[in-house]
């Protein structure tokens, strides 16, 4: 009995990693919108944490004054990144695993690692140092358990973190809806998610415009 249990949990987290059908692209375009605005709101906690911690996060920093429904787009582009690759390495990894909690450590490590990876990857395109020897955009050379300058494992544990509860748990529940409540009304949740999205933006780009922020 116990194994039958255990072989039905593992077949709970496989299967949604489907590029080729149309559900997996419904699910995906869901998840980029909800979670596009939603890491808005994710944002704010983690800068508070952050700022008290390290104080790192400046005074005028956008997430303070942006209006609550901006899209913060890194996050949308991060789910699909997850959804590409985390995803897959996690059902490869819950298939040869004995058990799902082993699986959850080693999809946690790999997490980890990839963000690390990551981060360093865009830091040495984007981020080099001038001929003073400062950052453009992020420094964290000054920063306990910096990686190279440029990335850092506290960040890295925090995005890992993310990833664990994005294919772990909301990914999984939205494709798991959307699979539940039929092909009809899916396309009219995808629909009414896709028309308030486009909303967000058009307002908040309409507002930060009229209010100079944006030229």
């Amino acid at each position: 009995m116990r194994e039958m249990l255990h072989k039905m949990r593992k077949e709970v987290e496989l299967g949604y990693f489907a590029p080729k059908t149309w559900p997996f692209w419904r699910c995906l375009v869901v998840c980029f919108c909800i979670f596009t605005i939603a890491g808005h709101w994710l944002e704010i906690p983690y800068c508070m944490f952050m700022d008290h911690c390290f104080d790192i996060v400046a005074d005028d920093y956008a997430v303070w004054t942006d209006p609550w429904y901006h899209p913060y787009w890194v996050y949308g582009v991060g789910v699909m990144f997850m959804t590409f690759i985390i995803e897959p390495l996690k059902e490869h990894i819950v298939a040869r695993r004995k058990t799902l909690v082993s699986a959850i450590l080693e999809t946690f490590v790999l997490a980890v690692l990839v963000s690390m990876v990551l981060e360093l990857v865009i830091g040495f395109i984007v981020n080099q140092p001038d001929e003073m020897g400062e950052y453009p955009f992020w420094d964290n050379s000054q920063l306990p358990l910096n990686v190279l300058g440029q990335a850092w494992l506290v960040n890295d544990v925090v995005i890992g973190v993310m990833a664990m509860l994005y294919v772990w748990v909301f990914y999984p529940l939205i494709a798991w809806t959307l699979n539940r409540i039929g092909p009809r009304a899916a396309n009219i949740a995808f629909a009414v998610v896709v028309v308030v999205f486009l909303g967000c933006c058009t307002a908040s780009y309409a507002e930060l415009i009229m209010n100079g922020t944006l030229g």
